[in-house]
């Protein structure tokens, strides 16, 4: 996994412990840390969560092969 995917992977994190947030206390931290949804930095922060999810959707995608043969996983 690239460096960008791992970005890409921590923003959609982000994005769903907000979501996770808004269903459960009705709390946007994102609006809370940059002064509302309508905010420029806000609104920068939630697209740059959505790009991050569709760059995700790659990881839908690739063989489970890569996953399960890593390096690290391999017995000798």
């Amino acid at each position: 996994m690239g460096s960008l995917q791992r970005i890409a992977l921590v923003l959609t994190i982000i994005g769903a412990i907000n979501w996770g947030l808004i269903g459960f206390f009705q709390f946007d931290l994102v609006a809370a840390i940059f002064g509302g949804q309508n905010t420029a930095l806000a609104r920068i922060i939630y697209g740059l969560v959505g790009v991050a999810g569709l760059l995700n959707l790659g990881l839908l995608f690739k063989a489970n092969e890569q996953f399960e043969k890593s390096p690290e996983t391999e017995t000798r």
